[in-house]
């Protein structure tokens, strides 16, 4: 309901939102007070924001005159404002839902204390995590690939652990990744080419891969130049900061594991899976696991095992393993891998390769032997408990029709119809909404670089959507500069991650109430549209805002798109977060109620004695 008042009360809130207004503008260009520069420093990265962005924008901004029902009391922009404290240093890499203290609560039992585990609201933390001292902006892509600056991540256990597997070397002030791995210490690139020799990797009909048990994520890291996106995942354990070093290096990668709880990604998603000495038991819990990549994976798509068992009668002693153990695992997974109808197309030395079947009609045993899931959503996952029963095709009318849809190559299934949209599986998405959709998101990019011109300069690597709706904004994006994790609330009216796995694009199912599987500091570039509308009275805005905070790499960058009256709460919070603020109009005018905030994280270390400027 809009606020009354006499004209004289509109005249002095008009003058006070006008010289906050100002203030903010002045602020932006005042960045360059703060901004560093050097190994060691920030990167300039607010300076490159503030100069170049077009401050008149913010001239326009006159929410009392054109949305009266969002008008703002003229103490709403004098009173204080809560300012967020430092963390403790001790809480540099907290994970607040893997949190290790935590985790050793939880049983053991089928890796049950490795999973999501979140802290309940009056243990939540509500301070800002601090940088290591030293932390500096990561290097660019492809150079951050092969190297990592010590002090973001310093962790030397790996170096030593995994000396000889060629995962990663410290040189001086970097970490080096060669590009090897316990299964391929030679490299990745000459693995990949033993892969591509019998599946199709580098003609686009493999686009999507999941990668379980990442280690540093070297296997997904040289995929990316064949353009072969992988979800990679590993606990957080005794391996120091797997995770932390592949996001570092640009990769796509979050904390999880195969336990008890289905993997939060939808049914069909990947091309292509992959466990390259994972050390996850397949043939346990009668075939869960192996069932659960089945569900992730996509008719006709290919899963990869190599190292133990495979080739267990050359390699046992070298394993140190007995012979007969290793024999009766790989029998369990040939029979559990039969039972799914997968096609075992190649094993030589330690690398072997099975087909899943493109639909069920010649998998018989399948169809007879095989427990069925009863429930007739695949894609509802969220805490849900991992089952050993298979998930059902979907249904076909032609012996060689491919379940589910054909997908065209990648790229030209970026911005195809997706089958799921083609055949009216999603409510409310026609193929209208979806390209008006795509338009749109053109359009909106288009905006946002005229006040960040450096979004597609690849200084934004790792790049996420809270919100991700159908994944245009990533399409529209479309760098090899960059990468982005579409995130699909779990609370969202329409769960379109199927589609967005659809057009090659990679993503995962959360809810933002709770903290996300990542380390801090590991993106650079953090959208969210109609999100905190989507999130009103769900929980503490305060809450997302930390934990978006957490995150975000010093000099990060978010924009956040929503209603006005959301955002100029959104904007009084962050202001105590030592973020600088840009609220703009819509690219259509001032009269859109719709706004858009741009933010930029100030560059801050531990134990700096750096208090939050409201400049």
């Amino acid at each position: 309901m809009a606020i009354k008042g006499n004209p004289g009360d509109n005249k002095n809130r008009n003058s006070i939102s006008l010289f906050v207004i100002t203030g903010l503008c002045c602020a932006f260009y005042l960045l360059g007070a703060w901004q560093r520069s050097g190994f060691g420093k920030g990167d300039k990265i607010a300076f490159e924001i503030t100069e170049r962005a077009d401050c008149s924008a913010l001239s326009n901004l006159k929410v009392e005159t054109h949305h009266g029902d969002v008008a703002q009391k003229a103490d709403d922009f004098t009173s204080e404002v809560k300012v967020f404290k430092p963390c403790d240093a001790k809480y540099i890499d907290y994970t607040p839902c893997q949190d290790q203290t935590r985790a050793m609560t939880f049983p053991r039992e089928d890796m049950n204390y490795r999973e999501r585990h979140c802290p309940p609201a009056e243990e939540k933390l509500r301070c800002l995590i601090p940088a290591p001292k030293g932390y500096v902006t990561p290097f660019p892509w492809p150079k951050s690939r092969d190297y990592v600056p010590f002090a973001n991540a310093p962790y030397k256990s790996l170096t030593v652990e995994k000396a000889v597997q060629n995962w990663i070397q410290y040189e001086g002030n970097v970490f080096r990744f060669p590009g090897g791995g316990t299964q391929f210490p030679h490299g990745a690139d000459a693995y990949i080419d033993q892969l591509a020799s019998v599946i199709p990797i580098d003609n686009g009909t493999v686009r999507t891969a999941l990668d379980t048990g990442c280690g540093v994520a070297s296997w997904g890291a040289y995929l990316l130049k064949r353009d072969v996106i992988a979800m990679s995942f590993a606990p957080r354990d005794s391996h120091e900061a797997q995770v932390q070093f592949a996001l570092e290096r640009g990769v796509p990668a979050v904390i999880g594991v195969l336990g008890t709880i289905k993997l939060p990604y939808p049914s069909r998603a990947f091309d292509m899976a992959h466990c390259s000495r994972c050390l996850i038991p397949w043939g346990a819990n009668d075939g869960m696991y192996m069932m659960e990549v089945d569900r992730v994976l996509r008719p006709g798509g290919y899963w990869v095992l190599s190292g133990p068992p495979i080739n267990w009668k050359v390699n046992y002693q070298a394993w140190e393993r007995p012979k007969e153990e290793l024999e009766e695992e790989q029998r369990k997974i040939e029979e559990i891998a039969k039972l799914l109808c997968w096609e075992k197309m190649h094993e030589k030395g330690e690398i072997a390769v099975w087909r899943k079947r493109v639909n069920k009609v010649s998998c018989q045993e399948r169809n007879t032997r095989a427990t069925l899931c009863e429930s007739r959503n695949a894609d509802d996952v969220w805490y849900k408990k991992m089952e050993a029963c298979v998930t059902p095709y979907p249904e076909t009318s032609d012996p060689d029709e491919v379940a589910g849809g054909e997908l065209k190559p990648f790229p030209e299934r970026r911005n195809v119809i997706p089958p799921r949209i083609a055949r009216d599986t999603v409510s409310g998405v026609s193929v209208q909404s979806f390209q008006e959709d795509n338009k749109l998101w053109q359009k909106h990019l288009k905006a946002y670089k005229r006040i960040n011109k450096i979004i597609d300069t690849g200084r934004y690597r790792n790049i996420m959507d809270m919100n991700a709706g159908l994944g245009s904004f990533a399409v529209a994006l479309d760098s090899p500069k960059s990468w982005v994790m579409n995130v699909m609330p779990t609370i969202a009216e329409k769960d379109t991650l199927g589609v967005i796995y659809e057009r090659g694009l990679i993503g995962i199912y959360h809810d933002w109430c709770e903290g996300f599987s990542t380390y801090p500091r590991t993106y650079d570039l953090i959208h969210a549209n109609g999100f905190f509308s989507l999130y009103k009275g769900k929980c503490n805005e305060e809450d997302i805002l930390l934990e978006m905070d957490r995150i975000l790499r010093p000099e990060g960058a978010v924009i956040i798109r929503d209603q006005a009256d959301i955002l100029n709460k959104v904007k009084r919070i962050a202001s105590g977060m030592r973020w600088k603020l840009k609220m703009v109009d819509h690219e259509d005018g001032p009269l859109i109620p719709e706004k858009i905030l741009f933010a930029v994280k100030q560059y801050w270390v531990a134990g700096e004695n750096n208090s939050t400027s409201l400049q």
